[in-house]
């Protein structure tokens, strides 16, 4: 039986020879490597909105589709394309969820100023297909950037750190010289804090 390099490499020239089969062969032998680097780089809280499996998944479809810009002729040398194409669907995920709890932080506090049901969202989210809902949308986005600004400082390097440089509770921590549970005491209270002063623009 030959080592399992030796079957990876033989996969990897005949994908690069055009051989589709070959080509998921090829990728195949990274699955358990690239979910591992999608394990470590997802939120804990991210978790359960998509795992680590499901982009990987994302990440071999990208593959198969620009594989031809893969230049190089090594298994390794694929794990190390691979990861880079992972990286950046772990980013635009954890971006896209991070801007969705900022802007559900706003239509939160827009919904009990209303006296709303928090069933009232799913309508939120079906008027954003339209030119009105996209106005909506785009106020309650200002609105939400105009209220962090009001914030303290150390409330808004955290709302920082946390939402648009996506950092963890432990890299918040090191950052601002606290304990990870510190960090996340302190982001919920920035948070309290903030749908305040959502409270008073509405």
């Amino acid at each position: 039986m030959r080592k399992p390099a030796e079957d990876a490499g033989d996969a990897l020239v005949a994908a690069r020879a055009g051989n589709r089969e070959a080509m998921g062969q090829a990728l195949e032998y990274c699955r358990r490597y690239l979910i591992t680097v999608a394990d470590g780089q997802l939120d804990a809280d991210l978790r359960s909105k998509g795992g680590a499996s499901d982009l990987v998944q994302d990440t071999f479809l990208e593959a198969q589709r620009d594989f031809g810009r893969f230049q190089g002729s090594s298994p390794e040398e694929l794990r190390a394309w691979l990861r880079q194409v992972l990286l950046h669907n772990v980013g635009a995920f954890t971006r896209r969820y991070r801007t969705a709890e900022m802007r559900a932080v706003g239509r939160e506090v827009s919904l009990q100023a209303d006296g709303s049901s928090f069933g009232q969202d799913e309508g939120l989210a079906e008027s954003a297909l339209s030119p009105s809902g996209v106005a909506i949308e785009h106020e309650e986005t200002l609105a939400l950037h105009r209220a962090v600004e009001r914030l303290p400082e150390e409330y808004r390097r955290v709302v920082f750190l946390r939402f648009e440089d996506e950092r963890t509770f432990e890299e918040i921590g090191r950052l601002t010289g606290q304990s990870q549970r510190a960090a996340r005491h302190l982001w919920t209270r920035a948070m309290v804090r903030l749908r305040r002063e959502m409270e008073g623009q509405s």
